[in-house]
């Protein structure tokens, strides 16, 4: 398992998200290996799953698209598992706590360590409750990545003293989604958030160019774009490999850019 402390020995991260399965998983699989290629530093992959509350429309049509083309939870595991020894970036997955509980909470984090998974995301995990699944997520030498949002206020302090991995630091209200403008104080957010942490902060949701993944990264330690990729996998499926590999190329120049 490459750690997740990996994605940052060189300065500022540059972190894509796609959704596995969509449109299947053999995209999935040269898609991560494109993207690690391109220079990408963790690649956060999404659990399909039939109601994503925390997603806008583009995410929750490719947990649609993966889910009707067959991706399972087991394949998923399968397909991460057969590419472990070719990543030399940490992978995590960002999935909802139905799924984790439907699979088996132990057998989840067992197929996660055996994939070489560093650590999930629960966006619909609330702080207070990640008791629910941090033991389990040890015992797998998982970490527990945690996420503040601008309506987070006193809690940021909070979250952020025990957070591990990184922190997720939310741009914005809302799901996630391609943005115009940011109205959030982000560079405040994680001003507060350094105060009580020395793990990184990496800002995401509705980041979509490469200005302002270099503005987010600007004020914090890196970028997280899904929105955006998943747009692009959508429009070309099966053959968008090289137009995904071009746009991470053109992000990660930007974020380093701003280290």
């Amino acid at each position: 398992m490459i750690r997740i402390t990996e994605a940052f020995k060189k300065g500022k991260a540059f972190i894509p998200f796609i959704t596995g399965g969509d449109p299947d998983l053999d995209t999935t699989r040269s898609l991560i290996l494109e993207m690690q290629d391109a220079g990408a530093d963790l690649i956060e992959i999404g659990v399909p799953f039939s109601d994503p509350i925390a997603e806008g429309p583009v995410i929750q049509e490719a947990d649609e698209r993966a889910l009707q083309g067959g991706c399972t939870t087991d394949r998923l595991f399968d397909m991460v598992e057969s590419l472990k020894d070719r990543m030399h970036i940490p992978m995590v997955f960002m999935t909802y706590i139905n799924p984790v509980f439907s699979y088996g909470m132990d057998r989840f984090m067992d197929r996660c360590q055996r994939a070489g998974i560093a650590g999930l995301i629960v966006p619909d995990l609330p702080y207070e409750e990640k008791g629910e699944i941090y033991d389990s997520c040890h015992a797998k030498d998982l970490e527990l990545v945690s996420m503040i949002a601008p309506t987070s206020k006193e809690r940021i302090r909070m979250i952020a003293g025990e957070a591990e991995g990184f922190l997720y630091c939310v741009s914005s209200l809302g799901v996630t989604g391609v943005r115009q403008q940011f109205d959030t104080d982000i560079e405040s957010m994680i001003k507060l958030a350094k105060e009580e942490t020395s793990i990184p902060c990496c800002v995401g949701f509705g980041i979509s160019t490469p200005e302002q993944a270099g503005k987010m990264a600007s004020v914090s330690d890196g970028a997280i774009v899904g929105s955006a990729i998943v747009r692009i996998i959508a429009e070309h499926g099966k053959d968008s490999a090289p137009y995904v590999r071009k746009y991470v190329e053109e992000m990660v120049r930007a974020v380093k850019d701003a280290g």
